[in-house]
């Protein structure tokens, strides 16, 4: 038995959960938000009760004191010494890491050295692993990549058609995100379906971020995100696909940089932009239902761009087994999965079982029996994976 402690840290944020392991029992869940302000907000769930309250917390340093502290002080751990490792959420490994590794001062440095290709992430994700480290000194450390999962991509899928030399020098290449994710659920599919010897599995993680992967016998063949997140899919504040040539289109006609119009498609584009109300699709699904046209155009993109992909992948994946939908809509909004059934289904032989589609975060088959492609949501857990790559690389 261990206890695995499974961190996402954000700039301003730390996501936990402390498994026991190998029954994969969760000890404590919990976040520590608003770090650098008097008003941090800690939230923690354990032995099925919830503790909640505010206080101010300078650093990420502070924020894994409090959590450390409230270990043993809740009785969670009789002490910090039952801790066997510690798996950290890192969201950019580049072409250098196609899995998980464990933490040195090299690989460190080459997280470090990445943050060019994500720079609101990876540095981020440094500073929750050396606050980690330096609270807990004698335990190993673990980084579970998102981009290492879509590392299986054939170049022909990954090379974009720009001068090679750019790929070369500089390592500009589509990359995806939300591996984890994607890894999870698709693996999870795979049991539901017998655990076939060959799959095509379309994995769909659609929140305010959003990406779709084709899946070919547990191996990723594709996904939608590309060099940065902001590719693909339409999202919450996010444009996804666009002409290239509108960003120094908007550029003179604005008075804006380059830069400028960037932050503009990853922050105020997407669900946002279209509709003017928000990136919340329930504040979107509200806006149809009280007649407003923006919303409902919002609406029409949002699906129409993951069909689109979907489309694509079938035909890359030569048919498909089954359709995944995951995070935050895709676990939780209904309508939205229907209509994407609704609008793919002639072409996939697809019914969707409305009864069954009437689910929100909870693992269910939701197409009917005679579909020629099966429809699932399975939540996703990308802690248990950071979990189980850390007891495997410790030897746990």
């Amino acid at each position: 038995m261990s206890k695995i402690m499974a961190v996402n840290a954000g700039s301003s944020s730390l996501k936990f959960q402390l498994f026991e392991m190998p029954s994969e029992e969760v000890k404590l869940a919990g976040t520590i938000e608003r770090i650098g302000m008097e008003d941090a907000i800690v939230t923690l769930k354990f032995n099925g009760k919830k503790k909640n309250y505010t206080i101010p917390i300078k650093n990420h340093t502070e924020a894994v004191d409090i959590l450390l502290h409230e270990l043993v002080d809740e009785k969670i751990v009789k002490s910090l010494e039952e801790i066997n490792g510690v798996g950290h959420r890192v969201v950019h490994g580049g072409e250098e890491f196609n899995k998980s590794v464990i933490i040195t001062d090299k690989v460190a440095k080459v997280i470090s050295d990445l943050s060019d290709l994500a720079p609101l992430h990876n540095p981020a994700n440094l500073t929750g692993y050396k606050a980690f480290k330096n609270a807990l000194p004698k335990v190993q450390h673990v980084a579970v990549f998102d981009t290492a999962f879509h590392q299986t991509m054939e170049s022909d899928r990954f090379i974009y058609p720009i001068p090679y030399e750019y790929y070369e020098n500089f390592k500009v290449r589509r990359y995806g995100f939300h591996g984890t994710s994607h890894l999870y659920v698709s693996q999870r599919c795979q049991e539901l379906l017998g655990n076939p010897v060959h799959s095509r599995i379309i994995t769909c993680h659609i929140g305010n971020g959003a990406s779709l992967a084709a899946i070919k016998d547990g191996k990723c063949v594709d996904t939608s995100m590309g060099f940065t997140p902001l590719a693909g899919v339409m999202m919450g504040t996010r444009s996804g696909d666009i002409d290239p040539a509108i960003v120094t289109f908007l550029s003179g006609k604005l008075g804006k940089t380059a830069e400028d119009i960037v932050n503009i498609l990853n922050k105020k584009s997407g669900l946002l932009g279209v509709s003017g109300l928000s990136s919340d699709a329930r504040d979107i699904q509200v806006g149809i239902d009280q007649g407003n046209q923006r919303a409902l155009l919002a609406r029409k993109i949002h699906v129409n761009t993951v069909c689109n992909f979907l489309g694509s992948y079938y035909i890359e994946l030569g048919g498909c087994d089954a359709i995944v939908f995951t995070a935050g809509l895709g676990e939780n909004d209904i309508k939205f999965r229907e209509l994407i059934i609704d609008k793919i289904s002639e072409s996939f032989g697809i019914k969707l079982d409305k009864e069954k589609n009437n689910v929100r975060c909870q693992e269910t088959l939701i197409s009917t029996p005679d579909s020629k492609v099966k429809v699932f949501v399975i939540p996703t857990n990308e802690e248990i994976v950071i979990a189980r790559d850390t007891v495997k690389l410790l030897k746990l």
